[in-house]
């Protein structure tokens, strides 16, 4: 069927990412991942071309556009070229950050952090998951305690997407330990060069090479009153209201993910020649493409309509969920059967197919592991249940 969801102005932008991926990180890609660090250069061009920052306010030198749509294209290019380490960070600085910064930040924090943002000048991070709490983001034990006018931060973080390369992070931090976590934990901004903010190891990680990840220390790290970021005890809400968002990243970046495999994998089996014909004469192949291209049609109606949602602002949190967890496993099982449709190749780096089968397994683990997704849902469900 034909997809109605872009228009002219999506696809003019579709022109301009392809473009710049071809010429700014196709030939950087190998390089990088071999560094686990994208080079910091890349930002500002991507910037300067128009590629991130689109959705910051005019007023800070962005582009004003909040179409999640465009985020959408976005991912579409970068999956069809197996570029997703490269430029994971952008799901980071430039689809979350900005958007706490915006509905949370002062006048003078958004001045100062959006428009480096915008420019390709700052890189932003999101500091949540600790050694020993990740989904569960009510069990961090970093914490923040008032003295006088400022605040003293003390605690670790992992698996922090931009760690290495960040000008700022966001920290999630314990503010109240009287309370409930949900109600005493706040949000705070410490900037690179901070005394006792520490960056720890560049992680190696089993896919998404060039993404640097690393461990973040806070050990007596004093900030300014002005750095807490929305209302104090109140960042676990906070940091609910905007997972929607970051939850539809993930699921319609999953969505580009398995779609661009059907498409290397039709292209290769329909021209690999075996037994006298070729590999997609064979009604098996025939019939694992049928299966996986129908179910992946599926997502994209689901997907599509998420993001008008959004778009709209009635995205809920337990629709943003399920688009995640579906479309994480789905694309996970694509690109594992479509690997084997390539035999022997589809083992080789080479090949995208190989490189997007250890980058795309995190996407069932971050922005909350597949097993809470269905918590949340099922929780949805028995309370609805329990209504009537």
């Amino acid at each position: 069927m034909k997809r109605n969801l872009y228009n002219d102005d999506h696809e003019a932008f579709r022109g301009t990412v392809a473009t710049f991926l071809d010429r700014e990180v196709m030939p950087n890609l190998e390089q990088w991942e071999a560094d686990h660090l994208v080079d910091r250069s890349m930002w500002k061009k991507a910037a300067e071309a128009g590629i991130i920052g689109t959705a910051i306010p005019e007023e800070f030198g962005g582009g004003g556009v909040t179409d999640f749509r465009f985020e959408m294209v976005r991912s579409e290019e970068i999956a069809h070229r197996g570029a997703s380490g490269a430029t994971g960070g952008w799901g980071v600085s430039d689809g979350i950050v900005p958007g706490y910064l915006m509905a949370l930040g002062s006048q003078a924090q958004k001045e100062k952090y959006l428009s480096g943002l915008a420019a390709g000048d700052q890189i932003g991070a999101i500091a949540m998951t600790e050694p020993n709490a990740g989904s569960d983001l009510q069990a961090i034990t970093t914490k923040a305690v008032r003295d006088g006018d400022d605040w003293v931060i003390n605690g670790a973080k992992t698996f922090i997407t931009n760690g290495c390369n960040c000008d700022f992070v966001i920290v999630v931090a314990r503010t109240n330990l009287d309370a409930k976590p949900s109600q005493g934990t706040s949000l705070f901004i410490v900037e690179d060069g901070t005394p006792g903010f520490e960056r720890g190891r560049k992680l190696k990680k089993l896919g998404m090479d060039a993404q640097d990840t690393s461990e973040l220390s806070f050990s007596d790290v004093r900030v300014p009153a002005d750095a807490l970021l929305g209302e104090l005890d109140m960042g676990f809400i906070h940091l609910m209201v905007n997972l929607p968002r970051e939850r539809l990243i993930i699921g319609s970046g999953t969505l580009a993910g398995a779609r661009a495999a059907l498409t290397w994998t039709s292209e290769y089996v329909f021209d690999r020649p075996a037994f006298g014909q070729t590999i997609g004469d064979f009604q098996n192949t025939r019939f694992e493409l049928a299966e996986l291209e129908t179910r992946v049609d599926a997502l994209e109606a689901f997907v599509d309509r998420c993001a008008l949602a959004l778009n709209a602002e009635e995205l809920t949190a337990v629709d943003a969920a399920k688009a995640k967890y579906l479309g994480s496993d789905l694309e996970s099982e694509v690109i594992n059967r479509c690997l084997q449709l390539f035999g022997g190749y589809g083992y080789m780096l080479e090949y995208p197919i190989a490189r997007a089968f250890k980058d795309t397994r995190i996407q069932a683990i971050f922005g909350g592991a597949n097993e809470v997704m269905k918590e949340l849902i099922g929780r949805d469900i028995a309370k609805r249940h329990k209504k009537r």
